[in-house]
């Protein structure tokens, strides 16, 4: 399953999130004090804090998790590329646009974005939905990040997007399950995306390709130009993932699920 995701998805947030008032470091439960408080006076409701954030618990793993992450990605491009675009992959996209043939046919007309594109975004994120999603509680994780000082800011925002995800009744709590950064479903939203650009439950295909489509759409993607690096629409999916070597995997996979 795709690891090497998971502290670098979205990782040009970093670029636009503003200073909030809780402190990071320090004890754990005085941060989701602070945090809490702050929650409410950006207009969450105090019974979405508590179903939340009562009794949220500091998670050590996470942490390793995400002090891991600095390692991932030391291997070459082509050292990466061939772990992660194989054959195997490369026909199980075909095969999905073969299945999905009459939904990606309807996004594209939509949004713009070949289906080859949002096939191998979903076939790195998750196996094509099959692989890991992702077991652990969204909440626990993002307070957690947010509590550490290394980008407390970038999480703060995340936790403070997951509340108003609960607060509008996008996902109920049972359902705000994620992995290691607080990614949520088929194609690994951060909660700031779900916000933005989700389409409905991301847990659910459909929803998930369209809401990346959307996504790719929002950040230039141009209907009918080229998606390798120097052209045109290789921005937007540098907006998907701060990490060259996942950029080029993604057109690369693109290409070759395409038959080119």
């Amino acid at each position: 399953m795709l690891r090497c995701r998971l502290a670098v998805v979205f990782g040009a947030l970093l670029l636009a999130t503003p200073s909030y008032a809780a402190r990071c470091g320090g004890s754990f439960p005085a941060f989701v004090q602070s945090f809490s408080q702050e929650a409410a006076a950006a207009g969450i409701q105090q019974d979405v804090i508590s179903q939340a954030l009562g009794g949220v618990q500091q998670d050590g793993g996470v942490l390793a998790f995400d002090r891991r992450q600095r390692y991932t990605f030391n291997k070459t491009f082509e050292q990466y590329v061939a772990t992660r675009v194989g054959p195997g992959r490369i026909n199980g996209g075909r095969a999905m646009l073969q299945r999905h043939a009459a939904l990606l046919s309807k996004i594209e007309q939509q949004y713009g974005v070949p289906r080859q594109i949002l096939v191998a975004i979903w076939g790195l994120e998750t196996d094509f939905g099959k692989g890991d999603m992702g077991k652990l509680p969204v909440f626990r994780v993002l307070a957690t990040l947010a509590h550490d000082c290394r980008r407390t800011d970038l999480f703060q925002g995340e936790l403070l997007a997951a509340l108003k995800i609960l607060q509008r009744g996008d996902l109920r709590l049972n359902d705000m399950i994620g992995a290691y950064a607080g990614e949520i479903g088929q194609t690994q939203f951060m909660p700031k995306n779900v916000l933005a650009y989700g389409t409905g439950n991301l847990d659910v295909a459909a929803n998930a390709l369209s809401s990346t489509a959307n996504f790719l759409r929002a950040h230039g993607w141009r209907a009918g130009a080229g998606y390798q690096p120097g052209e045109p629409n290789f921005a937007a999916i540098e907006a998907w993932n701060a990490a060259q070597v996942y950029q080029k995997a993604i057109a690369i996979m693109g290409r070759q699920i395409d038959g080119q």
